[in-house]
């Protein structure tokens, strides 16, 4: 099976998450399976911005871009983030590549119309998985940042949840899995939806029930599950240990996003 998994947040600043990440990963990969770990690094960025004295700015979960963020984002997001994801997956006994998703032309982006100009904030415009399917090939674990590279020459800060649902689409992945710093989707009562059909989403955005980072993340579940992934789960990175189980097993974490 093909998996792409995403994984940003609390889980990339917490060692001990983030090794229990990793070797449920390295665990899907020696068991066989094509695993593609996709990531984002927002707290990370905005930590960096805060020390630069910069302002973290978001509209509808989407941070606003100019060039200076964009240039800190490369750095955070394509170097130590990215380094740290490669390290740690190492550590557990695979082997594993990271890049940015502006290397080898996999991932192109344009700017993202918005209502709100958002600056260098970009969405995929076209994909080229050949150098995934090499890495896979030579039996090791890509990692991919939520950067890409336009076709004006300029690097897009790309949401991370955006980028794993193309990365799921041109690899036709089996599977995609949101590693969250959330127990899953809440409905109005505020427990969690263990099942989400698409049809219900719209009624929970208009109520704001969901809001912030969760409408891009829901919004790629819905690109995703209609452009042929089969299964999209939205699980804690808390429950990492629990990704082997989704092949065969009911797993109860987190909330699965369905097409019907």
């Amino acid at each position: 099976m093909k998996f792409v998994v995403k994984i940003g947040g609390v889980a990339l600043e917490n060692p001990e998450l983030l090794q229990r990440c990793a070797k449920s990963i390295a665990s899907l990969a020696e068991d066989g399976h094509k695993v593609a770990l996709v990531h984002g690094g927002g707290v990370q960025l905005t930590k960096l911005l805060a020390q630069m004295g910069k302002k973290s700015e978001f509209v509808a979960g989407l941070r606003i871009t100019d060039a200076e963020t964009r240039d800190a984002a490369l750095m955070v997001l394509g170097g130590r983030v990215n380094k740290s994801l490669v390290a740690a997956l190492t550590q557990c006994g695979v082997s594993a590549m990271g890049l940015t998703g502006g290397d080898g032309h996999v991932f192109r982006a344009r700017k993202k119309k918005t209502e709100h100009d958002l600056g260098f904030v970009g969405e995929i415009a076209a994909t080229d998985p050949k150098w995934l399917d090499a890495i896979w090939t030579m039996g090791a674990i890509p990692v991919i940042s939520s950067i890409a590279l336009g076709f004006d020459g300029e690097y897009y800060n790309i949401n991370a949840d955006e980028m794993a649902a193309a990365c799921a689409i041109c690899t036709k992945a089996d599977a995609l899995v949101f590693l969250t710093d959330v127990p899953g989707v809440k409905g109005a009562d505020g427990n969690v939806l263990r099942w989400l059909s698409l049809k219900e989403i719209p009624a929970l955005e208009s109520a704001a029930v969901v809001s912030g980072g969760m409408l891009p993340k829901l919004n790629a579940c819905k690109d995703a599950l209609l452009h042929g992934v089969k299964r999209v789960r939205i699980l804690p990175a808390e429950s990492a240990t629990l990704l082997p189980d989704l092949i065969n097993s009911r797993v109860n974490d987190g909330t699965e996003v369905i097409a019907a």
